[in-house]
C-alpha cells in the first residue's frame, strides 16, 4: 500500500508542477479587441 501511495503523489507532483511549468512559460497572445462596458450608477455601491 505505501508503494502505491507513494507512486500516486509522485504523479500528482509531476502533474502540479507541470501546470505550474506551463502556465509560467506559456505566452497568451493579446486581445484582438478593446472591451468597453457601460455599468448603470443603479449597479454601483453607494
Amino acid at each position: 500500500m505505501s508503494t502505491i501511495r507513494r507512486w500516486f503523489f509522485l504523479f500528482l507532483l509531476m502533474l502540479v508542477l507541470g501546470g505550474v511549468i506551463f502556465l509560467a512559460t506559456w505566452e497568451t497572445p493579446p486581445p484582438t479587441r478593446d472591451y468597453e462596458f457601460e455599468i448603470p450608477s443603479d449597479q454601483l455601491p453607494q
